[in-house]
């Protein structure tokens, strides 16, 4: 593969908040590319320490999917366990709490597959998509308003899921991908 010639990254020249609610802060960055021109680009500033993305495989190589409220949609859906990374957290931490919350599962054995972003040009969010393999029974509490749906479903299906109506949001549908090929690439 070519690779172009990477960029000089341009010169944030001011940063100013200009909205931030609970979940959100929206930052005004203003910025003068090595080309001279400028611009002003807006986006969803991260806070904390980023957040994970749980793939957790039982031992009848099954992923350990949940169905809880989205409130973006307006509909219950499936999909992975996930959160934010706590403060003084690393990644593999925060995705076994997660899983111990949300599951009832910890993982002997975790994974780091890929560090995402999900739109790069608006928003600073990064989320790590962690495999879990060799789970154990243990329950944490977490702070979902409800008691969450456990959903273990054939791995060797993925494709199938993903036709499912109630399947349908970007960053799982990834990370089985992501799951499969490194499974895969395990074998060989």
């Amino acid at each position: 593969m070519n690779e172009k010639t990477i960029r000089e990254k341009p010169l944030i020249t001011k940063k100013t908040e200009v909205a931030r609610s609970r979940l959100f802060c929206v930052e005004e960055l203003h910025l003068e590319f090595s080309n001279g021109e400028r611009r002003i680009y807006e986006r969803l500033k991260a806070g904390g320490s980023g957040a994970v993305m749980v793939i957790a495989i039982n031992d009848q190589d099954e992923v350990m999917l949940i169905r809880e409220y989205a409130a973006g949609i307006d509909a219950y859906e499936l999909a992975l366990p996930k959160g934010l990374v706590e403060k003084g957290e690393d990644i593999t931490e925060a995705a076994n709490r997660e899983l111990k919350e949300e599951v009832g599962f910890g993982a002997k054995q975790l994974t780091v597959l890929k560090v995402i972003s999900l739109a790069p040009g608006y928003l600073s969010h990064k989320m790590s998509i962690v495999l879990a393999r060799e789970l154990y029974e243990e329950k944490l509490d977490g702070d979902e308003p409800e008691p969450i749906e456990v959903v273990p479903y054939p791995l060797s299906q993925i494709d199938d899921l993903i036709a499912r109506e109630d399947f349908s949001e970007a960053r799982s549908i990834v990370g089985l991908y992501l799951t499969r090929d490194f499974l895969e690439r395990e074998k060989n």
